[in-house]
């Protein structure tokens, strides 16, 4: 991160933003905070999630020479061009993947060739063993069977030697990894995993394995966030419960800047009196923003927390209800850590939405975005059908437990009768 934002971010604002002004916004945050992380290398096993430090050139092309595609016979496509009928070859040799042929085809020869196997020298073809028949070193095929030129893999048909294999920036999932193997890499120069350091606030908040005791809840944001962070490939700095005390936060998050390049919050960010967290952030660093017009998770809160030693983290301060600090976290934070991270711009870091048709009617104000959990549900001719969940509270948690979708309410949308078809964000992949 270099600098910290300015007036632009309108702190203490009291009107609701459009979710897309919010997207706006946070990506300028982020764009004007974004430092480049330390770079290290890791050996490729190690390499899962991780986010691409720098260009990945060929070294090699892949595949680094002709070979066949299929079990079957090479031969050279020009034997397809003379007469009709059956073409016959006189079968010289024997190819197998690391084991090539090293003679020269002549006119109205074939090679045995197996799948991945060198092409000989004079065969730019292959007939698929299954259309063919064999009579002692002969072969015999329908010549329309088959074209010149089939089942044959060319030299860097994949890849060039000298090109560019896999862009800096580029998530290194299975296939990433399978490609960079293919190039005969053992190590890989990757960034730095993101530090995302994770507090929940409340007097009210008991730890997992603490007795209960009267008029307190068990906190499960700081569980769930923490979960959401580690999906993405980032180290999680567990900052633990803070009590409703604006100093006691001051210092958390003082104290967090300087290990974490960004700080979540949950709790606190509304306009209670026991709501901390915007006292504590002003002292600390900047405020961005308060409410936004959706539902769930009205109060959200964006800025950078500032410190002497270190560049300043980004922070952001989700609502305590837990439905709501899972919505707002992956509309909103989750795309922003990824770009900290290092991923590329270029990579949309949301799925698209797909087109369902409700169950039933559903009731919607206009004015705000809503996000309904929904469980999508396959129709085989038709579009998907979504069920709404009976409980939209943003306190019930295990009504997202039981979700596989969200169903997405534009800002203008009013209620929707059943069978309209509406906007769904699939979670899959997400949660």
């Amino acid at each position: 991160m270099t600098s910290s934002p300015q007036n632009s971010f309108h702190a203490g604002a009291t009107a609701d933003l459009h979710v897309d002004e919010v997207h706006r916004r946070i990506a300028d945050l982020v764009a004007r905070g974004c430092k480049d992380l330390p770079t290290e290398r890791v050996a490729l096993g190690d390499a899962l999630g991780r986010i691409l430090a720098q260009d990945v050139l060929s070294p090699v092309s892949v595949p680094p020479h002709d070979n066949a595609a299929m079990d079957g016979y090479a031969f050279a496509g020009a034997a397809l061009d003379a007469g009709t009928g059956e073409v016959t070859l006189h079968v010289v040799g024997h190819a197998r993947a690391g084991a090539p042929w090293t003679g020269r085809l002549g006119a109205g020869e074939a090679l045995r060739i197996m799948t991945g196997a060198v092409m000989p020298t004079g065969a730019d073809t292959v007939v698929p063993q299954e259309l063919c028949r064999t009579e002692a070193d002969r072969v015999r095929f329908d010549r329309r069977a088959v074209a010149a030129g089939a089942h044959r893999r060319e030299a860097g048909e994949d890849l060039r030697a000298g090109g560019l294999a896999l862009a800096a920036g580029t998530p290194l999932n299975a296939p990433a990894l399978g490609l960079l193997a293919s190039l005969g890499q053992a190590h890989v120069a990757v960034r730095r995993r993101l530090r995302v350091a994770i507090v929940s606030t409340g007097d009210e908040l008991l730890q997992p394995g603490e007795p209960a005791r009267p008029g307190a809840i068990y906190d499960s944001n700081r569980a769930t966030l923490s979960a959401l962070v580690r999906g993405l490939g980032c180290d999680v700095v567990d900052l633990g419960p803070v009590p409703d005390s604006a100093q006691t936060l001051a210092d958390v998050l003082a104290a967090a800047s300087r290990q974490a390049d960004a700080v979540i919050s949950s709790g606190g960010v509304s306009v209670g009196e026991a709501d901390h967290t915007r006292a504590a952030l002003a002292d600390a660093g900047e405020l961005a923003f308060w409410h936004v017009a959706m539902r769930p998770g009205r109060p959200f809160a964006a800025g950078v927390l500032a410190n002497d030693s270190s560049a300043p983290s980004l922070f952001f301060g989700l609502p305590g209800n837990p439905v709501a600090a899972v919505v707002s976290f992956l509309l909103f934070v989750r795309p922003a850590l990824l770009q900290l991270a290092g991923r590329s711009a270029d990579l949309a870091p949301m799925p698209p939405l797909v087109r369902a048709r409700t169950s039933h009617a559903l009731r919607k104000r206009a004015g705000r975005t809503e996000y309904q959990r929904a469980m999508l549900r396959q129709v085989p001719g038709a579009l998907p059908v979504v069920d709404v969940a009976p409980s939209q509270s943003s306190a019930v948690l295990s009504a997202m437990v039981g979700a596989n979708a969200l169903i997405v309410f534009p800002h203008d949308q009013a209620s929707v009768q059943a069978g309209d078809e509406v906007d769904v964000l699939l979670l899959d992949g997400l949660l």
